[in-house]
């Protein structure tokens, strides 16, 4: 990889410590007929406020305060600022923001960058117009009323002049602060680039080579580290000897990290840090450490066990999680029986970039570069271990090499500050592959049960479902040991389907390893069974798939889920009067992709199509694969999925994330699988855990349903659940075969 070279200059720069902090001077000042208002005229940019800046050339500067790995929102955030603010896109510059709390949440995951900043952001914009447009009114001693922002200029109703933004840009810093609800907001029929296929601002420089990801960073005096952590989670160093590792050119210096406490969080795991003046002496010393481990209470976990021990403590303590009416009294009245048990194994988030971060402490400040999610976690954390304030640390994040949930986890920023206070010099962390694959975040391994009563028409009279799996909380808290209301609202205990009799139940599942979320979380096992299972009800009760579905949704409503079942649901955070669950919703992405796939075409032997429906991040997904079995060889034709994501704000960004949830689906259906032996994860590298490859993509049609008055809801995830069950159902039509434990890879060949 091209490794970026930063100057001194270049790096004041980038780090924004050259006088205007995050925002960058310019060299020429254009003159401006509001010069005599404004002495001396300021060469800076003039902050509107936290996200909107204006420049004396008329260039708008916005900042986008969630991270850019690949999804759009360093586009789709700037896009609606942009609208409100009625600027001209071609002077827009998108400033990546720095960890701050003034934004609000950073975590870039949850499919929240969108869905949970909409509102704020058209008041970012609609608020630094109307301090545009106060300013011109001013200068013009007219009323608000006469003048009308347009494409980076104010326009004098009465007389046709007009003043561009950099004119008024130092006076509308002077301007009061608009109230919230003096605000006057665009009607949609004016959107300029809301609900506009607006290309990603930094295609060019990504299509070049041109754009800063984790490893690129660079530093004067720069030390890299390469760490050999303990192979299983909780053990520790018990002795080591690094004689050989400081023999090898380049070694500078080998640190002992300290040990991970029982409750993990995002501190560093324990091991042995070699620090070289370049990546491979750092990784050369690694591997002449001699270190005796303390493999500590995990180190005979077997992930198989561990799934045994799943399935009986469901048979055995079962909890109640969420009920509707008396499922014994419904299976008695079945006519039909139908139960399956299904299995979904950990997995890993796996990345094109690993984790990487920088860490410096200079002038009484930490600053940090990093491929995180999260830049305010990595500060909350290097502070807790630190023992310094929050305020000290400055976390810039460069763009994601793919994240998929795992750099969320600031394990390795923390890391870096950690060595960095220990040398006193500027370090990078650098993970390699097998590193991120052995020592990740893993999405929980989980066993499902489910058990349906049909009558003799085929409609399902009772339903017991069951889920055992570790929880994620268990990363915030070790006692944490079943899965929490938070994780059964993805897909479990927010159940669809009208059926008089429901009961669901959950199992103690301890955590072997560290769990965190993963795209699309635990929809992923919740979607695989349910849709999987429709599937063998629908062929049991000899009526199509997508006829059972339909008609087991019910009729069109509203469910609260507290009120019809008892269950807690957190509908993702998200208030039901504005993000209802709507069953007219999931109805229609499932017709629309039933309408628009060929699903009924007449098929060769060997061949089926499986469809599967979802709703995840308050989006709704539904999928059709259409899939081909040859001499036990498996392929993916065609994936089709139409998806209701409320109002899109950038069309082609959301067919670009449902391509890639399809591409990603895939992965899962096909290939995901971590095990844990003797404690340790088994797979290292792509070789053994494989991800869908460019020969093995299909044909992928996404349909967005569209137009939609319903607000913005999550694009990044929902696409992902839907895909494997999809493919699975088309397996059992291409063969009759029936597979109910994931990856495919350990029936067919793929």
């Amino acid at each position: 990889m091209e490794t970026l070279k930063l100057s001194r200059r270049d790096f004041l720069t980038y780090a924004g410590i050259s006088g205007s902090g995050l925002l960058l001077g310019c060299s020429a000042v254009p003159k401006s007929p509001l010069e005599k208002f404004q002495a001396p005229l300021s060469s800076e940019p003039q902050r509107l406020n936290i996200f909107v800046a204006i420049k004396p050339d008329n260039s708008v500067e916005i900042v986008s305060h969630r991270v850019e790995m690949g999804q759009g929102s360093k586009t789709g955030i700037p896009q609606i600022i942009a609208d409100e603010l009625e600027a001209d896109w071609q002077q827009v510059n998108v400033i990546q923001g720095l960890g701050d709390k003034r934004y609000g949440d950073q975590n870039t995951d949850g499919s929240t960058s969108i869905r949970k900043f909409y509102d704020k952001l058209r008041e970012m914009g609609a608020s630094a117009r109307t301090m545009l447009e106060q300013a011109a009114a001013d200068y013009w001693q007219t009323d608000l009323t006469n003048v009308y922002a347009k494409q980076n200029k104010v326009i004098n109703k009465l007389t046709g002049s007009s003043l561009t933004f950099g004119d008024l840009a130092e006076l509308a810093s002077k301007q009061a602060v608009p109230k919230v609800e003096s605000l006057v907001y665009k009607s949609p029929e004016s959107f300029n680039f809301i609900g506009k296929p607006v290309p990603i601002v930094d295609l060019d420089d990504i299509l070049v080579g041109n754009t800063t990801f984790g490893i690129d960073i660079d530093l004067p005096d720069l030390l890299i580290a390469s760490i050999e952590r303990c192979p299983v989670i909780h053990g520790k160093v018990k002795t080591f000897d690094a004689t050989q590792a400081l023999k090898i050119p380049g070694v500078i210096d080998v640190i002992e990290m300290p040990s991970t406490p029982e409750t993990v969080v995002y501190f560093p795991l324990s091991g042995v840090a070699v620090l070289a003046t370049n990546t491979w002496a750092a990784m050369q010393g690694r591997k002449a450490l001699k270190i005796e481990w303390d493999l500590g209470k995990n180190k005979n976990h077997d992930s198989q066990k561990g799934f045994s021990t799943f399935k009986n403590n469901l048979k055995n303590a079962p909890q109640l999680v969420a009920k509707r009416g008396d499922v014994s009294k419904g299976f008695a009245s079945a006519s039909q029986i139908v139960e399956a048990q299904y299995q979904t194994p950990y997995l890993a988030h796996a990345p094109m970039e690993p984790p990487m971060a920088t860490a410096w402490f200079h002038d009484d400040i930490c600053e940090v570069w990093a491929c995180v999610q999260d830049p305010q976690a990595v500060m909350a954390q290097a502070a807790a271990m630190t023992k310094r304030p929050k305020e000290m640390f400055k976390v810039q994040p460069t763009l994601l090499g793919g994240a998929f949930g795992r750099k969320s986890k600031s394990d390795f920023a923390n890391e870096a500050v950690y060595l960095a206070d220990k040398t006193q010099r500027p370090v990078k962390v650098v993970w390699s592959r097998e590193d991120d694959i052995q020592l990740g975040y893993y999405h929980a391994g989980a066993v499902e049960n489910i058990k349906a009563g049909l009558d003799e028409n085929g409609n399902i009279t009772a339903w017991h479902q069951q889920a055992a799996y570790p929880s994620i909380g268990s990363t915030f808290n070790h006692q944490t040991n079943t899965p929490q209301d938070f994780e059964l609202s993805l897909g479990f205990g927010d159940f669809a389907y009208d059926i008089d009799n429901v009961l669901m139940e959950k199992a103690e599942a301890k955590a072997p390893v560290r769990i965190g979320w993963m795209r699309s979380v635990c929809n992923i096992q919740h979607a695989f069974a349910l849709n999987c299972f429709l599937d063998e009800v629908a062929h049991a009760a000899n009526i199509p798939t997508a006829q059972l579905m339909v008609q087991s949704l019910g009729a069109d409503r509203d469910i609260n889920h507290k009120q019809v079942y008892d269950f807690n649901f957190t509908n993702y955070g998200e208030e039901l009067s504005r993000h209802p669950y709507s069953i007219a919703r999931y109805r229609h992405a499932l017709e629309t992709l039933i309408a628009k796939t060929p699903i009924n075409e007449a098929l060769p032997k060997g061949q089926g199509w499986g469809i599967a429906v979802h709703r995840s991040f308050v989006s709704y997904v539904a999928v059709a694969s259409k899939v081909q079995v040859v001499d036990n060889k498996l392929t993916v034709k065609e994936i089709h999925c139409a998806i209701d994501c409320g109002l899109a704000i950038n069309p082609d960004r959301i067919k670009s994330q449902m391509e890639g949830a399809m591409i990603f689906g895939m992965s899962i259906a096909l290939m995901g699988q971590i095990d844990i032996k003797d404690g340790a994860v088994v797979q290292s590298n792509f070789h053994d855990y494989p991800v869908t490859r460019i020969n093995q993509v299909p044909k992928i049609v996404v349909h967005s349903i569209n137009p939609n008055e319903n607000p913005p809801s999550g694009v990044g995830e929902p696409g992902v659940p839907p895909v494997a069950p999809s493919i699975v159902n088309a397996v059992f039509a291409a063969t009759g075969e029936r597979y109910r434990t994931l990856p495919l890879n350990q029936h067919l060949m793929v």
